[in-house]
């Protein structure tokens, strides 16, 4: 186990430039994960962890040692990568070793590792085999296998389960976790999949245009974004925005919108939603601009009152097994709600909702008014 610290790092090619100032502390076995859109720098960041590229600016500690300029095999780390990177001429048996073999290991003590962890990782009965005899699935297993058998003092993974199908993903998703747990190892994980993110993590970094935009469990990433764009990335269906202004009503603030006729009978689509400022630090003045963030979750059918926070006309409504999904327009503004199956929505149908919770945006800068 160790711990990491990344301080400053850029990282440019020619005249782009990747990496812009990052920071992130991966505390002392923790499993952290760099989520974030393709082209973000993520698996750039995990290069330089592992020493196969080289940092423009700032520099990289793993425990008390500084490895910025170390040679990756100086650095103590085993990588699983995407493509497996397995040798196909080399049985299970063979690939897992042979880490340990280029190293000097004695045979005795090569046969007992990889013995050890085909047990660990149900592989007993392929170790005879060649990759090309393996499903997708047991590749990467086996490329598992062979960072394990090093026990390095780090694990780096680069968008490991990309190649797999849903249901598999998922299933290899619980058996890097319980690897993780069972050797407490610190791993740092790379993957623009939320769903991943979100369940393996210990910690996330969020990152955006060669940038950390937040950091922090998922939990509270999720539940507090710092940004507008760390909003919308986690969170499917995608968090709703709409764009409002502040209307006050004595001590009371509301976000509010009304938009031309969109409904089948010419009704507006309206928007007014009442702010708690007890949970914003931000102060809201009289006809100022905000962007309202509304998750497809935090939305409910309207209890009758009269006094609805969200109207609009459904168009298509999918059902997913234990919700609704409906589709409709605010405006130009599409919104997604998930509902209860047995609030029977359905196409067409002008939808009362009350809002149970939301987020606020500054609309220029897209930073939490929180």
């Amino acid at each position: 186990m160790v711990e990491v610290r990344v301080d400053a790092i850029e990282k440019r090619f020619g005249s782009t430039q990747v990496l812009r100032g990052i920071d992130i502390h991966v505390p002392d076995g923790a499993f952290a994960v760099l989520v974030g859109p393709s082209g973000c720098g993520k698996s750039t960041l995990l290069r330089l962890l592992a020493g196969l590229e080289e940092a423009t600016a700032g520099s990289i500690r793993f425990g008390a040692r500084d490895v910025t300029q170390l040679e990756p095999r100086a650095r103590d780390v085993a990588m699983v990568f995407q493509s497996y990177a397995l040798y196909p001429h080399l049985t299970v048996r063979q690939n897992l070793g042979f880490g340990l073999k280029i190293r000097g290991t004695d045979k005795a003590t090569i046969r007992a590792r990889v013995d050890e962890v085909a047990g660990m990782l149900g592989l007993e009965a392929l170790l005879d085999r060649y990759p090309r005899a393996l499903s997708g699935g047991q590749r990467q297993r086996v490329a598992m296998g062979r960072a394990i058998v090093r026990r390095p003092a780090l694990f780096l993974f680069d968008e490991p389960l990309s190649n797999l199908d849903a249901k598999l993903r998922a299933q290899v998703r619980v058996e890097i976790r319980r690897q993780h747990d069972q050797l407490s190892a610190t791993s740092i994980y790379v993957t623009h999949d939320q769903v991943e993110a979100m369940t393996l993590a210990d910690v996330m970094f969020v990152l955006n245009a060669g940038k950390v935009e937040q950091y922090g469990s998922p939990a509270e990433v999720y539940g507090r974004p710092a940004t507008r764009f760390v909003a919308g990335f986690l969170g499917s269906p995608a968090m709703n925005f709409i764009e409002a202004t502040v209307e006050r009503a004595g001590a009371r603030a509301y976000a509010t919108t009304t938009t031309a006729a969109t409904g089948a009978e010419g009704d507006a689509a309206t928007l007014r939603v009442a702010i708690p400022e007890g949970q914003f630090k931000h102060r809201f003045q009289d006809g100022e601009r905000v962007t309202v963030g509304i998750r497809p979750h935090d939305v409910a059918l309207a209890r009758g009152d009269g006094a609805p926070e969200l109207e609009f006309t459904s168009g298509l409504v999918e059902l997913l097994g234990p919700e609704l999904q409906a589709h409709g327009q605010l405006g130009e503004t599409p919104v997604t709600v998930c509902l209860a199956t047995d609030s029977q929505a359905r196409r067409g149908q002008r939808l009362r909702l009350r809002v149970e919770h939301l987020h606020l945006f500054d609309p220029d800068t897209g930073a939490s008014l929180r």
